[in-house]
């Protein structure tokens, strides 16, 4: 009548396909933020190379006309 089937498998069987969507939605969540971080990363390795090259530069304005620096 009940193919030896408790109510309680019945559950484990619904938990256990959402929680394949959650991990899925989990997943898609980290990859995304993955994703953001390393294009801030790799945004913030450009301003220090560009930015790098300009507090040189600004090093270079201190020195006075003898070419010592303070």
């Amino acid at each position: 009548m009940f193919d030896g089937l408790t109510m309680k498998d019945n559950q484990d069987r619904a938990a256990g396909k959402s929680d394949s969507g959650v991990k899925d939605s989990r997943r898609d969540r980290l990859k995304l933020a993955l994703r953001e971080n390393l294009k801030r990363r790799k945004s913030q390795a450009r301003g220090r190379s560009d930015g790098g090259a300009s507090s040189e530069n600004a090093d270079d304005s201190l020195d006075d006309a003898s070419g010592e620096k303070p």
